[in-house]
């Protein structure tokens, strides 16, 4: 059984899906984009200003399913530059610590231009 999982803390989804689900000890969130809980706008215009932003929404999805940053146990990034990669790098390190398994792509676009999107599998603590 799977357990739907909203906060207003982070944007509401752009689509047909949920922010994330519960499914036992786990939980699995939707892709996010750096946008801004309170308007839906894009913020930032840097890769290091949008990936503080996309770690604030995972942050704030994962603490509403129980969880946390710290108990992330994969993640799936994507940027639409790989040559952002190093940037990115950087501040994700800020957030996830713990460093969890992961996987990094480029990929041709993202929603509403944006210029990095992050995905994470956690442990419900």
């Amino acid at each position: 059984m799977s357990t739907k999982v909203q906060t207003n803390n982070a944007p509401a989804a752009i689509g047909p899906y949920s922010q994330a689900v519960k499914v036992g000890d786990l939980v699995f969130t939707s892709g996010q984009i750096a946008l801004s809980p309170e308007t839906g706008a894009l913020v930032g215009n840097t890769i290091e200003e949008q990936t503080h932003q996309v770690c604030k929404n995972l942050k704030a999805v994962l603490e509403e399913a129980g969880s946390s940053l710290s108990n992330a146990v994969k993640t799936v990034c994507f940027l639409a530059d790989i040559n952002d990669f190093a940037k990115f790098n950087a501040v994700y390190g800020e957030y996830f610590t713990e460093k969890p398994a992961r996987s990094c792509v480029a990929v041709k676009d993202l929603p509403k231009g944006a210029l990095v999107e992050v995905e994470v599998v956690g442990e419900i603590a």
